[in-house]
């Protein structure tokens, strides 16, 4: 009679380790999830922050670009104005005398 309690006291303490460890398993696995959701989020921001801070790179690029653009075609026009400007006297003066004569 008491091998038969024994036995059932041990089947009893067998039933609840296992009931804790499938708690403990379940926890574990729910902590598991959360870390990697947290994790996905924050690589998720980090790839936003990534996003826009190479859009803002290449935006003040672009603007640069923008400007030597601007100057260069500056320059280029100057220097065509320069080189056409000698010239447009005497051609002038040319077609003038043309239209009178």
């Amino acid at each position: 009679m008491e091998l038969i309690k024994k036995i059932k006291q041990t089947e009893a303490q067998a039933q609840e380790i296992i009931e804790q460890a499938k708690a403990q398993a379940a926890g574990q696995t729910e902590q598991g999830r959360e870390h990697r959701c947290q994790a996905l989020a924050q690589a998720e921001q980090e790839r936003k922050k990534a996003i826009e801070a190479a859009v803002v790179a290449a935006q003040s690029q672009g603007l640069a670009e923008i400007e030597n653009l601007k100057a260069q075609a500056e320059k280029d026009r100057q220097q065509l104005h320069d080189k056409v400007n000698p010239k447009m006297a005497p051609v002038v003066a040319k077609a003038m005398d043309y239209l009178k004569g």
